[in-house]
């Protein structure tokens, strides 16, 4: 039995590694892929984590589970599909095989949240992504989309305007939620052109991938065709949890209701990371979640 089982191995669930270890608990970091890092691996650049600029998602990731390797913590590749409270232990009922663990630490992040509109289920992989950093080179000289309006839609457009000839920004509102230094750098790029106050409404192509975008203004009414071969959705994200049953109490949406202590409304089940209510999902935010998550379980032990 392990003292504390980690499920999800971003920034979040690695820094709860390496401070369980560090703290001399028996740690099994449980992950539905063995690729460690979350959000962050469709990440190209992360340039606001203290101490490390201008860093990419992958080598990040790569640094947090090196750091938790070391100091020893086990690694295990399995689907989570319940979790069993037996009060002072909980079993972990997974696709290969049960676990059982003293306390458990909720770590499994957020994925992106789709547009719901015509023409973007079909043409997944075809043109339409949701990771620019992943497919943003098969789009060399081309002409491109952007959907959203916060941080990483931003980024998006900023990295894909490196090599395509035409990035359009598009975003339902007139004002961005995004930090403003990564405003100001998106509409002083020249192959950005901002579309504001507009949504897309269907997402055009066939068997040789994306052609156009159908866009509406939300203001006007106006409709526009958008010639493009790539459509690169960035609106956000929704929490990973409507695949485990037994999860402490959620909010609407479907994150893990807990304070900056990580403490659930389950005796010995704690959260961190971007499946937890909080203000900001960023890294940051996700390694000081692990941390305290620990610190909560070690108290509870």
């Amino acid at each position: 039995m392990y003292d504390v089982t980690i499920i999800g191995s971003g920034p979040a669930g690695m820094a709860a590694a390496i401070y369980a270890k560090r703290a001399m608990l028996d740690t099994l970091v449980v992950d539905k892929t063995s690729i460690s890092g979350g959000q962050i691996l469709n990440t190209y650049e992360v340039d606001n984590y203290p101490g490390l600029p201008e860093m990419t998602g992958m080598d990040l990731a790569q640094k947090f589970k090196d750091h938790a390797v070391k100091l020893g913590a086990e690694f295990a590749r399995n689907t989570i599909k319940s979790i069993e409270d037996k009060g002072d232990y909980k079993i972990l009922h997974g696709k290969k095989g049960d676990i059982e663990t003293k306390t458990v630490i909720l770590a499994m992040g957020a994925s992106n949240r789709r547009l719901g509109v015509a023409g973007e289920d079909e043409l997944v992989g075809m043109g339409v992504s949701y990771c620019a950093t992943c497919d943003g080179a098969f789009y060399k000289d081309k002409d491109v989309v952007v959907v959203g309006g916060g941080d990483v839609a931003l980024e998006d457009a900023i990295y894909l305007a490196r090599g395509c000839n035409k990035v359009y920004l598009i975003h339902r509102r007139n004002e961005f939620r995004g930090a403003k230094v990564l405003e100001d750098q998106a509409r002083n790029t020249s192959n950005i052109e901002m579309v504001l106050e507009s949504v897309v409404d269907k997402i055009n192509g066939g068997e040789a991938g994306v052609e156009s975008v159908d866009v509406s203004n939300v203001s006007t009414g106006e409709k526009t065709t958008l010639k493009v071969q790539g459509a690169f959705i960035a609106v956000g994200t929704i929490p990973q949890t409507d695949k485990i049953e037994g999860l402490p109490e959620m909010d609407e949406r479907g994150y893990i209701i807990a304070g900056e202590d990580g403490v659930t409304s389950i005796p010995g089940i704690f959260v961190a990371g971007d499946c937890r209510t909080k203000q900001l999902r960023q890294v940051v935010t996700a390694a000081s979640d692990g941390a305290n998550a620990v610190i909560s379980a070690e108290k509870c032990l």
